[in-house]
């Protein structure tokens, strides 16, 4: 969108097409309805980054449906998030996607190249932890960041982050995913001299409250500079740490 709006006023300045012309594309331009869902078409405009579809539930010809929008004004790499194995099939039926089974995530147009200023490290406490995690490292590799996974170094057994101390310390962001007391994110919170985002996952036991224990210990960590998502947002973290990461190479 960007693009096709620098587009326009280029077109402008170099008397291709006329001021009301101009106003014309641009007016067409903010969203698009199509029945199910109305289209931002301008985001990436205002904010930098296109929209992204949030497959849950949706069904897959709504999802078709919006892409389809998307691809016809302009929009060559797009990224659906919470989409399950059934409705990537259906997807998939209508145009390419790369879908990624455990974030539950699928890309259209492919990956973009790192041009962060630095590398965004996401760890999590257990495997268990994971689809979050990968959630969060995906979405931030969709948008232009190098990433680094730190998987399985949860505080029970300390050594195995400890043993990874230099990928922490050399860190533009990390992502810390946690679910149980979500210790995590305090730990990392404590080594790094970078922001700390910490995401609760819904892992644990009856007591963690489906991530809530998580989400209250991180909002209460002691360790300056950490941050908290929702509750097992890894696509908001990761979207987060692309942000801070890029925030030195904007245009």
């Amino acid at each position: 969108m960007i693009e096709k709006t620098r587009k326009t006023l280029e077109d402008v300045r170099d008397g291709k097409i006329g001021v009301d012309d101009a106003l014309l594309r641009l007016r067409s331009a903010p969203f698009e309805d199509i029945g199910c869902a109305k289209v931002d078409l301008h985001r990436e405009l205002r904010r930098g980054a296109a929209e992204v579809v949030y497959g849950e539930g949706k069904t897959a010809e709504q999802i078709v449906g919006i892409t389809d929008a998307m691809i016809k004004n302009g929009q060559d790499r797009i990224l659906i998030t919470r989409l399950s194995e059934e409705k990537a099939a259906g997807v998939s039926a209508a145009r390419p996607i790369e879908y990624h089974r455990d974030a539950r995530l699928a890309v259209i147009g492919g990956m973009r190249a790192p041009d962060g200023r630095g590398r965004v490290v996401v760890a999590c406490g257990g495997t268990s932890d994971i689809p979050v995690a990968e959630e969060a490292a995906l979405t931030a590799e969709f948008y232009g960041n190098a990433t680094e996974r730190l998987y399985d170094v949860g505080v029970a057994g300390l050594q195995r982050l400890l043993a990874h101390t230099d990928e922490i310390m050399s860190a533009s962001v990390i992502i810390a995913v946690a679910g149980m007391e979500g210790a995590l994110a305090s730990v990392v919170g404590g080594l790094a001299a970078c922001p700390v985002i910490a995401v609760p996952t819904s892992v644990g036991y009856g007591a963690s409250f489906g991530g809530v224990s998580a989400l209250l210990s991180m909002l209460n960590s002691c360790s300056p500079g950490v941050s908290v998502v929702n509750i097992d947002n890894g696509f908001g973290a990761g979207y987060l740490a692309g942000m801070i990461n890029r925030s030195e190479v904007r245009k």
